[in-house]
């Protein structure tokens, strides 16, 4: 039944639905980045200090920690970063939820109205066919 809340129903509905896709689009890109942190974790864990060796080796090790680190804040920065993103997108689509749940709401209210309408509508018109099928009764006895 339409009512004149149907069309912001079905636009509150899809602007919930796409909210729905950008938390689990946010939901996914904080995975990736604890991956990566977590795979970057791993690889520093990897890399073994050289135990003898010339000066050159033991510099190459450190620039090699240094480039490590530097990847893992990068990571932990994306992670934070994806928390937040993931985090402001719950938050539009706990509001976008609320929308859809108010218009619809107010368009189950009004669609209650219109069938109580016509409800009191349907018993007027019965009560006043049962007046008239008495009338014409009382009428045909009096006639007789």
């Amino acid at each position: 039944m339409k009512t004149r809340f149907s069309s912001l129903v079905s636009v509150k509905k899809d602007s919930m639905q796409k909210s729905e896709r950008v938390v689990k689009k946010a939901n996914q890109n904080l995975q990736n980045a604890q991956e990566a942190l977590s795979e970057s974790l791993q690889q520093l864990q990897e890399i073994a200090p050289p135990q003898e060796g010339v000066i050159s080796d033991f510099l190459a090790n450190r620039t090699l920690l240094d480039a490590q680190r530097t990847l893992i804040k990068h990571n932990e920065e994306w992670v934070a970063y994806a928390r937040q993103e993931l985090f402001n997108a719950q938050e539009e689509l706990k509001h976008a939820m609320i929308e859809y749940e108010k218009f619809k709401y107010l368009e189950v209210e009004e669609i209650k109205k219109i069938l109580d309408a016509r409800k009191l509508q349907e018993r007027k018109d019965l009560d006043e066919v049962a007046l008239m099928t008495y009338e014409k009764k009382r009428v045909d006895k009096e006639a007789s």
